[in-house]
């Protein structure tokens, strides 16, 4: 084959640089394509020129057993937050004192996403990993190399250039990703943020390059071989090495205007193609950096701006109730149809008949709606001065909307519950629950799945599940003999899970996975529990009287004791398998856990530090170690910041157990 392959590269390279950068293409996908075919064809018959920077690097392939730390040599701080201008005026106050003169400020988007850093030696890209806990990260190169918009190699000649950047998926991609992985019958993720976190942390690299991860890169961590002496100068720099750069290239002499571009920003947010949680604001000079200098935590010469939750008003159409797996009956608020933090919203929970007294919520009602934590739909207000009169009062309805039995409220108890064990909405959602991850952890069966499956008539409970055969499961409607297989897979791994998993998929009220460990553990054998008493089980450290009452009441049920024997028929564990020996790398430190991770749940977060030897809490005090922080952080991170206690993100917890 007659190929100038260096030349076939740096043309790619270009028209890559075009397509995913700078949004400018100059050849069709087509064109694009055959390129690439060249380029491919020309690697398998010389296998031994292939050079890292080669455009098809980008397709990935790479398995990793696990993600190796990385110390940053220039630490990843984070930034201080502001949620008004008295904040933004006293950080510009801080600054001129501290200079002794004004300054100038550059102003940002803060990308809501996740930080990284890059590493180039000689132009070439040879590493990429997260920010972890500011100090030690995780090596994502193979990962990072899937990213279209980040050059294998630069445009400018360089001896050694480390830059930091945000890596996201935009909000059209995430809803891609979002209807595939519910077709498919998987959890479906909250938010692009997670959706970029659980991509980048894939040890397939292949599958993190279909997700289409992005990156817009804000600046220089460290350079050798060229002098930059603005923040500014340094995106100008950035852009012309061929890193895609959010445009902003205005520099503002004072606080005032800085925050004006600051609240600019703030009202077209919406209308962007990617989340922004904020805006930044950076002293532009980079001499003033360093004569400004840092905290332990975040640099004093930056500042980000957080932006309160967008709100919209709209009218409540009806007030519809749905039914759980437990029989809770809990109403939802549908209402035309709004845009939201970048996302249409129709729905949203009102929790129980308590809860819409307290808002005085009518059918018809004029009301103010918002993503609490820019996520979850939630009803702030009504707007009572616009109320006509022709408002409906709603009641909670006396038998279940589904199958028509009576419903109950018990004393101390804001729920009402259908009454009737053999509901179908409490099947349906007791199925669901049943193979979730944290139960019996089905990969593959999702709502979507089960439902198709209850509908067919293929499992009334979940004995059922594991009586399937591949058939069954192929002649569902967008299911296939592959997905019949895996699927089925799934089911026949789930058998050998502990019991404590299997207790806890019953969906036992008022056992989570913890409690169930204990009872587990306790029992032994599954057998043990259907003579089992409440006094007994109270004996466990952690279980109440109510949880005990509530175990024992279960297992007296015949229903129970014939689901146990049939899973029991099928071959699934109802025995508790010795745990695995605990680690003792945390051994002797304390942590708490706030907010929303990004792929960990908190259980997961909790078994992790403790399958390592570490301690959970629930509330900060002295004595607390470390205070692993995800997404809408309340009052505990206040506290640990007031008593000094160290801040990590669940990076820095993965880095903490690897590294010590």
């Amino acid at each position: 084959m007659n190929v100038d392959y260096e030349a076939l590269k740096k043309e790619i390279a270009y028209h890559s640089q075009r397509y995913y950068v700078l949004d400018d293409p100059e050849i069709t996908d087509a064109e694009y394509d055959a390129l690439m075919r060249r380029l491919l064809d020309y690697e398998r018959e010389h296998p031994d020129e292939v050079t890292p920077d080669s455009p098809s690097q980008k397709i990935g392939g790479v398995i990793l057993d696990s993600f190796q730390s990385v110390t940053h040599e220039v630490q990843m701080q984070s930034l201080q937050d502001a949620f008004s201008k008295e904040e933004i005026l006293e950080f510009d106050r801080r600054v001129t004192d501290a200079l002794g003169r004004k300054t100038a400020y550059a102003v940002e988007h803060k990308i809501d996403g996740l930080s990284v850093s890059l590493e180039y030696e000689n132009s070439v890209f040879v590493r990429g990993s997260t920010r972890g806990d500011g100090n030690v990260g995780e090596d994502v190169t193979e990962n990072l190399k899937t990213v279209m918009s980040i050059p294998l190699r630069l445009n400018v000649d360089v001896e050694y250039l480390e830059v930091r950047g945000e890596v996201f998926i935009s909000k059209k991609t995430f809803e891609r990703i979002n209807a595939e992985r519910e077709l498919a019958g998987e959890m479906t993720f909250a938010n692009p943020r997670n959706a970029a976190a659980g991509s980048l942390r894939q040890l397939n690299s292949a599958i993190a390059g279909k997700r289409g991860l992005d990156i817009f890169v804000f600046n220089i961590q460290r350079i050798r071989g060229r002098e930059i002496k603005t923040h500014l100068d340094g995106l100008r720099f950035l852009r012309e090495a061929g890193f895609k750069v959010i445009s902003n290239d205005t520099l503002f002499e004072n606080i005032e205007d800085a925050f004006a571009e600051v609240e600019h920003i703030g009202e077209i947010r919406s209308s962007l193609y990617y989340d922004i949680d904020g805006a930044v604001i950076k002293v532009n000079d980079l001499t003033d950096r360093e004569l400004l200098g840092t905290t332990a935590k975040t640099p004093k010469w930056a500042i980000a701006y957080k932006y309160p939750a967008e709100q919209k008003k709209t009218t409540v159409r009806d007030i519809v109730v749905q039914v759980g797996r437990t029989g809770v009956l809990t109403p939802n608020a549908e209402f035309d149809p709004v845009t939201v933090a970048g996302s249409s919203i129709a729905r949203a929970t009102l929790h129980n008949i308590d809860y819409i007294r307290k808002k005085d919520i009518r059918i018809g009602d004029k009301i103010i709606v918002q993503k609490a934590g820019d996520v979850i739909p939630e009803v702030v207000s009504v707007v009572k001065d616009e109320r006509t009169g022709d408002e409906k009062v709603f009641e909670m309805p006396k038998v279940c909307p589904v199958c028509g039995e009576k419903v109950h409220r018990e004393d101390g108890e804001a729920a009402y519950r259908c009454t009737n064990a053999l509901c179908p909405a409490q099947l349906l959602r007791s199925l669901e629950h049943f193979a979730s991850r944290d139960a019996m952890d089905i990969e593959g069966m999702g709502p979507s799945v089960v439902e198709k499956l209850v509908s067919a008539g293929h499992i009334k409970s979940a004995a059922d599940i594991y009586f399937l055969s591949e058939d069954d499961i192929a002649q569902l409607e967008k299911m296939g003999k592959k997905s019949a297989q895996n699927l089925v897979k799934a089911i026949e791994k789930s058998k050998e899970n502990d019991l404590s998993r299997l207790l806890f998929a019953f969906g036992i009220r008022h056992i989570g996975l913890g409690a169930a460990k204990l009872i587990a553990s306790y029992a032994g054998d599954i057998e043990r529990l259907f003579d089992v008493t409440a006094d007994e089980l109270t004996q466990i450290g952690d279980v109440g009287q109510i949880m005990a009452d509530s175990v024992v009441e279960f297992f007296s049920q015949s229903h129970v004791r014939e689901l146990v024997d049939r899973l029991k028929e099928a071959g699934v564990n109802t025995k508790c398998v010795a745990e695995e020996e605990k680690g003792d790398i945390l051994n002797g430190l304390t942590f708490v856990i706030t907010g929303t991770l990004p792929t960990l749940g908190r259980k997961e977060a909790k078994e992790l530090i403790e399958k390592n030897g570490g301690k959970v809490t629930g509330s900060v005090s002295k004595k607390t170690d470390y205070l692993v922080c995800g997404e809408d952080a309340g009052s505990k991170l206040d506290k640990a910041h007031s008593l000094d206690v160290k801040i990590i993100d669940e990076d820095g917890l993965f880095a903490l157990v690897e590294k010590r």
